[in-house]
């Protein structure tokens, strides 16, 4: 997506003046549960130590790092990276990243939301054609992490995101025209503030 288009614009001047609300402390949470699992608590371990550094980069309190490590030895707590798509203002495709523990929870509040603003989920498949998947995640490739990314589509998987990494790119842009810029504005701001979504891609201009 082009770095000068109106949808750019308009997630720039979001970030300034919300301090980017998608990345909650709650979102750091399950990331770090999720390589606190892999790493067994053992914070030496590249993607572990490298996700606590990031959290602490955003000023995570400690003791919600803490629970979060801890977390991971509660065998009931399955985290899952969930895909969901669908069409939004203009045509516009929407990728929805979530990480939970409770997949239908998360079904029901994207469908809700998307709902509230005169949108549904779409079929497998049906958004992702105008995007390309970028699997070389910055952050874990720092940590040196030895996990192999997998994609599932509403079904399970176990991998993780660094909020800030663009996973997807779209590879054909959508123009829209100012209206439809404000409402996909708002039903992209409702989306991230949610705690089961760590990100949303959409290929609008």
């Amino acid at each position: 997506m082009s770095g000068h288009n109106k949808w750019s614009q308009i997630r720039r001047q979001k970030e300034k003046t919300d301090g980017q609300k998608s990345k909650t402390f709650s979102k750091y949470a399950r990331l770090i549960t999720v390589e606190s699992k892999k790493a067994s608590g053992n914070r030496e371990v590249p993607g572990l130590r490298a996700m606590i550094e990031k959290a602490k980069a955003e000023n995570m309190p400690n003791d919600n790092i803490e629970r979060a490590i801890k977390k991971a030895t509660d065998n009931s707590a399955v985290m899952e990276n969930i895909t969901y798509e669908s069409y939004g203002p203009g045509g516009c495709a929407i990728i929805i990243e979530t990480l939970t523990d409770n997949r239908n929870k998360a079904s029901q509040e994207i469908k809700f939301i998307l709902s509230k603003h005169g949108f549904e989920l779409a079929g497998m498949g049906s958004a992702l054609w105008a995007f390309a998947r970028h699997d070389t995640n910055p952050l874990m490739e720092y940590a040196n992490s030895e996990t192999t990314n997998t994609h599932t589509r509403i079904s399970e998987t176990n991998t993780t995101n660094d909020t800030n990494y663009e996973k997807w790119k779209p590879t054909t842009t959508v123009p829209l025209e100012k209206a439809d810029l404000e409402l996909l504005g708002k039903l992209v701001e409702e989306l991230e503030e949610n705690d089961e979504v760590q990100e949303v891609f959409t290929n609008a201009e």
